[in-house]
């Protein structure tokens, strides 16, 4: 069989599967749920608040970013408890560093929509 070596089609198949890899988190992983929610309320919420095309700009980059620390944190930890399944020191170790990656992103993030949100909310 020959393989189709387009750009085009190479392109297409890997949006295809990046879509399937973004859907896959959002439906079967708790936190990413939780963050995409948070999301969407928060981009309801600029709408609402017409808040400024630079406090988008952060918003959205805020928004991509946690949740894109929080898909490289998950894969972590799927790669993780395939290779060692029980419970072992290192594994762990390897997991928390992931967490606390997620962690700065979500401070950052909730730094970023209190600076956006708190005047908005405070001047009415």
């Amino acid at each position: 069989m020959k393989e189709d070596h387009s750009f085009i089609t190479g392109r297409l198949k890997s949006f295809r599967y990046a879509f399937i890899g973004a859907y896959k988190l959002i439906t079967t992983e708790h936190s990413i749920m939780t963050q995409f929610s948070i999301g969407i309320l928060l981009t309801i919420a600029g709408f609402y608040f017409g808040i400024s095309k630079t406090e988008w700009l952060f918003q959205t980059m805020s928004i991509g970013l946690v949740l894109s620390i929080e898909g490289l944190n998950t894969a972590v930890e799927k790669i993780a408890d395939f290779i060692h399944p029980d419970f072992h020191e290192k594994i762990g170790f390897i997991k928390d560093i992931g967490a606390g990656a997620v962690f700065f992103a979500a401070i950052a993030a909730l730094a970023i929509g209190l600076i956006i949100y708190v005047p908005i909310i405070t001047a009415m």
